[in-house]
């Protein structure tokens, strides 16, 4: 089953906790303390970009057919079965950047050596251990939400009938003002 990080954009305050949260989780020591100390810089899989007045989390989209897995040259990027995200082979990638390039959220980079590619990996090591990933489980106003595809489904039919619901009572009253 193919499970993604939701964005509730309504709830993010722009406060950048699941990028630091994303950074101590793919450290090698993942202790913000020595982290600093060692001047490790494991980078962000999470982006917290800010559109007019809203603060947007984005990350890998783990897409079905993903671009950047169709652009490396090495196979290095790929999915390791259907519903898994799509991950880095560090063993594979030559840091040729293509699936950089092919990204269309513009969400991977390559490390600071330039020699990999990363990206986010749903924190697989952590969705083993039955944990969300750092970033879902940072965020204080849980904008972040991880979700299988079935869930987030449901509740989009949800808001919608919410909405079809609210706009026929609106339209309804409209209808007993005017004949009223």
């Amino acid at each position: 089953m193919s499970r993604h990080i939701t964005v509730r954009i309504e709830r993010c305050v722009g406060c950048h906790t699941c990028e630091l949260a994303c950074a101590i989780a793919h450290s090698k020591s993942q202790d913000i303390e020595t982290m600093i100390l060692q001047g490790e810089n494991p980078g962000y899989r999470i982006h917290v970009e800010t559109y007019g007045p809203r603060s947007i989390p984005i990350s890998c989209q783990h897409c079905e057919e993903a671009a950047c897995a169709l652009a490396c040259p090495t196979g290095a990027v790929k999915r390791l079965a259907k519903g898994k995200p799509v991950l880095v082979d560090d063993e594979r990638c030559i840091g040729c950047s293509m699936c950089v390039q092919a990204c269309p959220f513009g969400v991977i980079a390559l490390r600071p050596d330039g020699k990999v590619a990363f990206k986010c990996d749903l924190c697989i090591s952590r969705l083993a251990q039955g944990l969300d990933p750092a970033c879902v489980s940072s965020c204080p106003t849980k904008a972040l939400v991880l979700e299988t595809d079935q869930t987030a489904n449901r509740d989009k039919r949800k808001a919608a009938v919410q909405k079809l619901a609210e706009a026929q009572a609106a339209g309804a009253e409209e209808v007993e003002t005017l004949s009223g």
